[in-house]
């Protein structure tokens, strides 16, 4: 199975979450139209209007994005008694496999935040809002319904914009009603205080709401890196996981090298509301038992898909499997790489911790004794290079008739094969020179050789590697095969 096979598998099982969402929701507008002058009043756009749609927004889209994905969500959250409050509550009641503890604040506005769209460029945002805390009584009975639903709960959102349902006070009991179940907390966070999220299993800033809470740089992989590492020992967290725009995330253990994952969007229309997909998707995958860095590689699919739609969007699980069933194919086409690459990508998969392996020969026609070697090397190993010679390096080493097959041609059949994951192709007689840039942890030959006849088996033994070789397959052979052709 395929790395991206894997996350559409779990992608999948989405539908078996339950997640608890506890923050600040507010009604998103958006007012779309075309500019074609400027006012004569002043230098600004006049904008003829010619629709306007109204969403859920804050937290309300981690909920829209978790009913996206298929999970069900208990949301706890506050709005004005006022009609956008009321357009709030109808909007959450359409929401399918969403349990609502909607509390309604006498006094207090609704969060509105309208934004004017022409084409597909904002021009301005306008808010409304309350930013006083919430009474305590509104807060003291999300915390009472909290502690009901927490036992039933798979992760624990916390989605705070600073608009008063997440005070110190009430952040700090849910994660501790979180930590005694045995829940998951995932943690949008807000300001540049997050002593009030200590215990978080997950805080995920974006590199501005990193600089400012941990009063460093965040400029290069090192910096945040080590931003990272402060707020983590200072507050006590498991894990940072840092969006990063069109440079895709890193993802920084509390133990552990970081994991940084390039950004998957192919095109960038909107980025409202992608941190609340990030944080849906973390959640979800984590209340199914997905692994961190699955979760984060989830959710950095789900961003891609995000942004390159208009407003503040949600993904939908359909999209998900689709682009990750793409990828796959893409992946399976782009087996084929030149060195330089090959280097990059086997480094990408140690940083994973993931073992390389590595074999090579000429494959000119593949038969059941190639199958067989390579997946012997492929049980041995995470990943599997296979060293090619090209054709002239063939034409050296078998003579003028040889290869039957043209390089292009063996290397697609090659990567073909679910046990092969990279093919290399190297116009050397010996492959000395792949083996010592991809250093691989196991490097592979038939059992025709001896350990001391492998080339490369030195220099792999001496970095801490081993040599096999893999059992044979009798009655098998290219140059066999090709005579009997000839008779």
């Amino acid at each position: 199975m395929t790395d991206q096979s894997a996350l559409a598998a779990r992608a999948a099982a989405l539908s078996a979450a339950t997640v608890l969402c506890a923050g600040d929701v507010m009604l998103d507008r958006f007012v779309y139209g075309d500019v074609d002058r400027i006012s004569p009043e002043g230098p600004i756009p006049v904008l003829r209007i010619r629709r306007e749609v109204a969403m859920l927004g804050g937290a309300g889209n981690v909920v829209r994005n978790l009913v996206g994905l298929g999970a069900a969500a208990t949301f706890l959250t506050c709005v004005g008694d006022d009609a956008p409050g009321r357009e709030v509550a109808t909007l959450i009641d359409a929401l399918p496999r969403v349990d609502p503890v909607l509390q309604v604040a006498r006094g207090r506005q609704t969060t509105i935040k309208t934004r004017f769209v022409a084409g597909n460029q904002q021009l301005l945002r306008a808010d409304e809002e309350t930013l006083a805390p919430v009474a305590d009584l509104s807060l003291d009975r999300l915390l009472a319904a909290a502690g009901e639903q927490m036992a039933q709960a798979g992760a624990l959102v916390l989605s705070d914009y600073g608009k008063g349902v997440l005070p110190a006070r009430v952040t700090a009991a849910l994660i501790t009603l979180a930590r005694e179940a045995g829940v998951p907390v995932v943690v949008d966070p807000k300001g540049a205080d997050w002593d009030r999220y200590r215990g978080a299993t997950v805080v995920t800033p974006n590199r501005k709401e990193l600089a400012e809470a941990a009063g460093l740089p965040t400029g290069t992989d090192a910096e945040i890196e080590a931003a990272a590492r402060r707020l983590i020992e200072r507050c006590g967290l498991d894990i940072i996981l840092v969006t990063r725009s069109q440079e895709g995330m890193t993802l920084v253990p509390r133990d552990g090298a970081p994991t940084h994952l390039p950004a998957q969007a192919r095109e960038v229309y909107d980025v409202s509301g992608a941190g609340d997909t990030v944080v849906a998707t973390v959640a979800a995958a984590l209340a199914c038992g997905a692994p961190l860095v699955e979760a984060a590689r989830l959710a950095n699919v789900a961003a891609g898909i995000v942004v390159g739609k208009v407003g503040t969007a949600a993904v939908h699980v359909d999209e998900l499997l689709h682009t990750l069933r793409r990828q796959d194919l893409e992946e399976d086409e782009a087996k084929v790489l030149p060195l330089p690459a090959a280097a990059e990508k086997v480094a990408q998969w140690r940083a994973r911790g993931l073992s390389v392996g590595f074999t090579n020969g000429c494959f000119d026609l593949l038969h059941p004794g190639h199958v067989s070697l390579l997946a012997q090397a492929k049980a041995a190993c995470d990943r599997l290079v296979v060293g090619l010679n090209s054709d002239a390096s063939v034409k050296r080493l078998k003579g003028e008739t040889r290869p039957v097959q043209s390089e292009a041609a063996r290397a697609t059949v090659l990567g073909s094969l679910a046990s092969v994951d990279m093919v290399v192709i190297f116009g050397e007689d010996t492959p000395l020179e792949l083996i010592r840039t991809l250093r691989p942890d196991v490097l592979v030959k038939g059992a025709d050789y001896t350990i001391a006849t492998v080339v490369g088996a030195d220099i792999v033994q001496a970095y801490g590697g081993r040599v096999m070789l893999a059992a044979l397959e009798d009655g098998f052979s290219t140059t066999a095969t090709i005579a009997r052709m000839n008779r």
